[in-house]
């Protein structure tokens, strides 16, 4: 069963995925790894290859056969140093990763906010992502299909890319920055490129949304790069000033717990965070940084 399988058979009988509900049950089982893993002080590469380890190997995620789709931000037309991107060394090596473990295809993309070849090739993810094997997809509208959220309080239904959908696995590859409307993005944020549709409406009521967005398109696992974050004039930045360099990799099952952990990097208290208090309220994963099984690795 693939995810849009699964998601029409919740959606049918009137259950929203949720965090939990969403992982195979391989995953749920293993309870000995970290909830959330922390790696500092090491190139793009190996900081993904360390948190990795420390969850268990790709293998723990990915079996053999299956499609992945990685899911990056890759919205502007910005080259690596400007953080407004996910580093492209850092998600060629989570394609090799996926490879490895056996995944027949694994597919990269993202609905763009500059002009998608621009911010494709300027990014650097395109090339880096090719070379290490992956397709990587320029958006198509015909490919959006609509989905239901029947666990969502104002979005009860929105047009969901087709890849993401019919994937086995998904992994998300936030950077984490500023955001002018939403003060931060991050791994729940990230997802919106997911999304056909007017986004833009999406930035009223932006908390409720983005969790109600977070009910049904769940990642399997989420890869946050913090190689370099943007600290002001996101999303998009463009000052070198602007960013700052501090070589880490949080990665994590709980989205939540990922979010709570990556924010902090920008210098936010995750407790205050409503769109983090309505995604923990409505179970879609542990928001208190105390309650978490962290484990932190310094290369």
């Amino acid at each position: 069963m693939n995810r849009r399988q699964f998601i029409q058979r919740s959606s049918a009988l009137g259950i929203g995925l949720g965090t939990l509900s969403s992982l195979p049950l391989d995953v749920l089982a293993e309870n000995s790894f970290p909830d959330v893993v922390i790696v500092k002080e090491g190139e793009p590469a190996q900081l993904v290859q360390r948190a990795v380890d420390e969850l268990g190997g790709m293998q723990r995620f990915v079996k053999k056969g299956q499609t992945v789709l990685i899911k990056p931000n890759i919205a502007w037309d910005r080259n690596p140093e400007q953080a407004a991107n996910t580093n492209p060394k850092a998600v060629a090596k989570v394609v090799r990763l996926c490879l490895a473990a056996g995944a027949d295809k694994v597919r990269v993309l993202d609905r763009t906010c500059n002009q998608a070849r621009r911010c494709y090739k300027r990014s650097g993810i395109e090339e880096a992502a090719e070379k290490a094997g992956a397709q990587v997809r320029h958006i198509i509208d015909r490919r959006f299909d609509d989905l239901s959220f029947p666990k969502g309080e104002m979005i009860k239904s929105w047009p969901v890319y087709r890849d993401a959908l019919d994937a086995d696995v998904m992994i998300n590859m936030p950077i984490i920055k500023h955001h002018s409307i939403s003060g931060v993005t991050a791994g729940m944020k990230n997802l919106m490129g997911l999304l056909g549709g007017e986004r833009g409406d999406l930035h009223k009521h932006f908390n409720t949304k983005i969790v109600d967005i977070n009910t049904e398109i769940v990642p399997t696992l989420t890869i946050a790069d913090a190689y370099r974050i943007l600290l002001r004039n996101g999303p998009s930045g463009g000052n070198l000033a602007d960013v700052k360099m501090i070589k880490t990799v949080i990665a994590g099952v709980d989205p939540v717990a990922v979010d709570a952990q990556a924010v902090q990097l920008l210098g936010l208290d995750p407790m205050s965070l409503e769109y983090l208090q309505i995604a923990e309220k409505r179970g879609l994963g542990i928001l208190d940084p105390g309650k978490v099984k962290v484990k932190s690795v310094t290369l």
